[in-house]
């Protein structure tokens, strides 16, 4: 090609929506939107700052952060590698560009997503960037505006990278405590991690025409329910209808629009001196003095076993389900039904029952043994009436005063096409939220598969167990061998590289104690199995009963706060 055929091309583009041949700088002029069909085309996250934002008045964040491999994760190429690629295609260090600004003379903090950088995935780092600005608009107090593009959370930092879905979370529900508004754009394409937490979780909820959003994307639900999706499905007008979001706006509208919020808001709530937030280290040393660190179970440290093998024996049909551990760590359970908006999700069991003598409200997936509980029960994949009902507890225990504990066992949220039409992402990232903000102990426990978003809505926790051949993560072995590798038969590759295991998440920090297993496995002696889980959960129960409930809370937040870049580049897994 000539230098003059590849300056014509540059001046050129074509519409993916209609194949039109567009002048390109009358489609720049036309904020990157089809003058012949309205197709918003995907925008940077400089170009999408730049339409938004009063001339002149942007003042970025810091962006640079330690580099951080949690991991070591290898595929076909090194993470280090994606990285160094991404940042030269795109001439941004991380996928979100965050900084303050006005918007119609109003002041915002903003961040924007860049869907170019690796998918915009939410990895640590940019949980971190996300997080920092949240609390640089809780300091500032003006509102918060998070412009989504997204496809989920990010595989090569594993479980690290779920723990920011719950770590921005908690930044957003500091806003909401502190009356300031938050507001999430939805642009095109929204999924996943991003979806299911802080893009559904905010105050208003707009999207951009042309938008799509939801917790599982196009290609999984068709694979899964083996049917056609419908036409426009998971689509900004299809999420409308749903009751999924607040408007649709075009992209030409869409600055006025904010700036009428941000005026709204502002009119509603007057200026405030800015006020300097707790010191971090400070608080975390009152609160690490208030919560003594849990004792150790005394058995045998857990031995080394291969990823591949605990995932295989974790999704054991004969391991022990939530209700035969309701019947046999615990006493008196009393089972409550239905989440009171149409819908009692057979995945998610929970009620009140006791522990050694303390009544406590006990929330968890149910799988079953036989092909025919797996199937009534949706192989313990909650649809979002599961979460609902779950919320509903969780808000009942509350009230009650009761502790919560949570028994997670699912390979993932329900990846259908009803669970999508009715909130699958927003059920997800509002139990998130909640836990955040539970003014009660609430201890979690892996006890089987922990996959995704779908365990996360019940393990956002003061103390976080695992069984011994328990796995949690962000994806499953075969999802992430199908998107980084060739193909699937790479499934217990990325098992290892995924670092899933009960022993690699306790190094990260994600897991507080390992609950060993009796001789093979759980399965293998479910008495003793149960024998060793109530002696834990009381070990780490009891220490949390006399805590404060607002320093429960600052806690648990603290916990979750320290999944940041800084935290995730100094507690590397190596390669095994």
């Amino acid at each position: 090609m000539t230098a003059a055929a590849g300056q014509e091309e540059q001046l050129w583009s074509r519409c993916a929506g209609c194949a039109s041949l567009l002048y390109r700088k009358r489609l720049r002029r036309n904020l990157d939107v089809c003058p012949e069909c309205g197709e918003h085309s995907r925008l940077g996250a400089p170009e999408r700052l730049r339409q938004l934002v009063d001339p002149g008045s942007l003042r970025l964040l810091p962006d640079r952060l330690p580099e951080a491999d949690p991991l070591d994760f290898v595929d076909v190429l090194p993470y280090p590698h994606r990285l160094t690629a991404a940042r030269a295609a795109t001439g941004l260090p991380e996928a979100v560009v965050c900084g303050v600004a006005t918007i119609g003379e109003h002041p915002a903090a903003l961040a924007v997503m860049d869907f170019r950088f690796l998918g915009g995935s939410l990895g640590t780092a940019v949980g971190e960037l996300i997080t920092r600005t949240a609390e640089r608009a809780l300091d500032d107090r003006v509102p918060l505006i998070l412009v989504t593009a997204s496809g989920g959370a990010r595989m090569q930092e594993g479980a690290l990278s779920l723990m920011q879905m719950a770590t921005v979370s908690q930044a957003i529900a500091a806003l909401r405590e502190a009356g300031l508004l938050t507001v999430s754009v939805l642009t095109d394409p929204t999924y996943g991690g991003v979806a299911a937490s802080f893009a559904t979780n905010t105050d208003l909820v707009l999207a951009e025409s042309g938008a799509r959003m939801g917790f599982a994307g196009p290609r999984v639900i068709r694979q899964v329910t083996g049917r056609a999706l419908p036409e426009g499905f998971q689509t900004a007008d299809f999420l409308l209808r749903h009751g999924q979001v607040d408007m649709v706006v075009q992209r030409r509208s869409l600055r006025g629009r904010l700036a009428a919020l941000l005026a709204a808001a502002r009119a509603g709530r007057p200026a405030r001196t800015p006020v300097p937030r707790q010191e971090p280290a400070r608080d975390h040393e009152r609160l690490a003095d208030a919560v003594p660190p849990a004792a150790a179970d005394g058995g045998p440290p857990p031995e080394v076993v291969d990823a591949w093998d605990t995932v295989r024996t974790a999704r054991h049909p004969g391991r022990p389900t939530t209700l035969d551990y309701l019947d046999s760590v615990f006493d008196g359970f009393v089972e409550l039904h239905g989440d009171r908006l149409g819908g009692d999700c057979p995945a998610i069991v929970g009620g009140i029952a006791r522990l050694a003598g303390r009544h406590v409200m006990v929330i968890g997936h149910q799988k079953g043994h036989t092909t025919a509980d797996l199937v009534a029960r949706n192989f313990g994949m909650a649809s979002p009436a599961g979460h609902r009902k779950a919320l509903r507890l969780m808000r009942l225990a509350a009230r009650l005063g009761l502790p919560v504990v949570t028994l997670v066992d699912t390979p993932g949220a329900d990846p259908g096409i009803s669970a999508e039409e009715q909130g699958q992402a927003a059920a997800i990232a509002e139990n998130i939220l909640t836990l955040t903000v539970l003014p009660i102990p609430v201890v979690t426990v892996i006890t089987g598969e922990g996959g995704s978003g779908g365990a996360l809505a019940l393990g956002v926790a003061d103390r976080v167990l695992m069984l011994q051949h328990a796995v949690y993560s962000v994806i499953s072995p075969e999802g992430c061998a199908a998107i980084l590798w060739p193909d699937r038969s790479a499934a217990p590759q990325a098992a290892r590289a995924l670092r899933l295991t009960a022993p690699d998440l306790c190094r990260l920090g994600v897991v507080d104690e390992i609950v060993p297993e009796p001789a093979a496995a759980a399965h293998d002696d479910p008495a003793e199995t149960a024998r060793r889980l109530r002696a834990a959960l009381l070990t780490n129960l009891v220490p949390l009963l006399d805590v404060p409930p607002a320093m429960l809370v600052r806690l648990r937040r603290q916990r979750f706060r320290r999944f940041g870049a800084t935290r995730a580049g100094s507690t590397q897994v190596g390669a095994r």
